[in-house]
């Protein structure tokens, strides 16, 4: 009689066990999709000053190397255009401006934002200088095409300082929107000089010659970085901003030519 009830009852029995396993899998799965969405990868936007594409694409490895659930995605442009950009609900987790003025324009859309770096201008002319210019002055000779920024952009406005301090009216035969738009002018010689950054110059390598002019080191133009208000990452792109200001960012920004940020 027992091996009769044991019978009828053995296939309910294992029923039941293979359903209390497959529960326990159920939970182990979920558990392991929970690790899973904590480690699920971001894509960063950061907006950043177009003189800042040699250095933040170098951070940008570093980055990556220390976070390697966070890729970096960045826009790189005139500060002015960023600006306009965020103002006009484009997508950003972080922007770097390449001066205070821009970024103040922002207000509250950006979250305290930071001096991490400071540039100064410097003349680029074509390799050798061909039309031996030594200083600002030489850029009004009537044989001498320069090109500039416009005075919107953060390089223009620096250039617009160090025409008034000195009382040298330079006529450019064009005014672009960003700096390396300058840059390219004098490199496809399209122009004998340009007023650039420093980290321009030094990234630009023997393309151009660099040459300097003591007028320019009373004007100094101030980087700022901060977290755009209404990103969906704050943590991961406070862990970015985080490194720009730290001491590893610090050190490869010092290497392409930018000052301290104080």
């Amino acid at each position: 009689m027992k091996s009769k009830i044991f019978a009828i009852f053995a296939p309910l029995l294992s029923t039941a066990l293979l359903l209390a396993g497959c529960s326990s899998n159920d939970d182990d799965s979920s558990a392991g999709g929970t690790s899973s969405a904590g480690t699920e990868k971001v894509t960063l936007t950061v907006f950043a000053a177009a003189s800042l594409k040699n250095s933040f694409t170098a951070l940008a490895e570093e980055f990556s190397e220390d976070n390697p659930n966070i890729e970096v995605k960045y826009s790189f442009d005139g500060s002015s255009a960023l600006v306009t950009q965020i103002q006009q609900g484009a997508p950003a987790d972080v922007i770097a401006t390449a001066d205070e003025k821009n970024m103040a324009k922002l207000g509250d859309s950006v979250s305290d934002p930071q001096i991490f770096a400071t540039n100064v201008l410097t003349i680029v002319t074509q390799p050798g200088n061909p039309k031996n210019i030594q200083s600002l002055a030489d850029l009004t000779r009537s044989d001498v095409s320069t090109v500039v920024c416009a005075v919107d952009v953060p390089c223009g406005n620096a250039t617009a300082q160090v025409e008034q301090n000195t009382g040298i009216d330079i006529k450019p035969v064009s005014e672009e929107t960003a700096v390396t738009g300058v840059l390219t002018k004098v490199q496809t010689k399209q122009a004998d000089a340009g007023l650039v950054y420093v980290t321009d110059a030094t990234g630009a390598g023997a393309t151009v010659t660099a040459v300097s002019d003591p007028a320019f080191a009373a004007v100094v133009n101030k980087y700022p970085i901060g977290v755009v208000a209404a990103t969906k990452y704050e943590d991961a792109a406070q862990k970015f901003v985080d490194m720009i200001l730290g001491p590893q960012g610090a050190a490869l920004l010092a290497s392409k030519g930018f000052g301290p940020s104080a």
